[in-house]
């Protein structure tokens, strides 16, 4: 891990250290001690701009949160057909994913023995309900086939989706978060659409 100079620090990079760190430790293995080390500043400074680790938490789950709820403000995702809009949100859930795949890596894996894992966890239930409803409205519409049990379909996309953040690692030299979002859109929609 590299550690950031002292001279360089600012909130947003200490930001980025808790966020590596949580994931690798795990937030309930991760002390101020391990922030300190990592953002190679004193526990004194950290606290100087945070209440401690929790606060840091908050920020880094709410990032991804704020990033996932704004696709659905997004015109794209609230005007046209239902399948339309769900396409849209489904191929943006995948950009974000990989824009901030370490913000949206510890959210993933926020388990709810905090309040703020508490609120993350529902926050991301109230997406996913949003989510969930599109895909009702487009089967609704007939634009989903109807011998596909939604929470079923909604709990396989999901599954498809948040499983990016075990496998994708952007090294330049692979698939590029368009590229990752054109394989699950394909994937999904082809396998969730009626034929007419």
């Amino acid at each position: 891990m590299t550690t950031a100079k002292r001279d360089t620090y600012t909130p947003e990079t200490l930001l980025s250290v808790a966020v590596q760190v949580f994931n690798e430790r795990g937030y309930d293995g991760t002390s101020m001690e391990h922030l300190s080390r990592a953002a190679g500043i004193s526990k004194s400074s950290i606290y100087h701009h945070v209440s401690g680790k929790e606060e840091l938490l908050r920020r880094a789950v709410s990032r991804a949160l704020d990033q996932l709820f704004g696709i659905l403000d997004e015109e794209p995702a609230r005007v046209g057909r239902a399948v339309q809009r769900l396409e849209h949100v489904v191929r943006r859930m995948v950009e974000v994913l990989i824009a901030d795949l370490p913000y949206v890596t510890l959210l993933l894996r926020v388990r709810g023995n905090t309040d703020t894992e508490r609120w993350a966890l529902e926050r991301r239930r109230d997406f996913d309900h949003r989510v969930a409803e599109l895909l009702k409205a487009a089967a609704a519409d007939g634009d989903v086939r109807g011998d596909v049990e939604m929470r079923l379909a909604t709990r396989l996309v999901f599954g498809m989706i948040n499983s990016i953040v075990e496998w994708y690692r952007p090294d330049g030299r692979g698939m590029g978060e368009r590229e990752v979002s054109e394989a699950v859109a394909h994937l999904v929609f082809s396998g969730l659409r009626a034929q007419h």
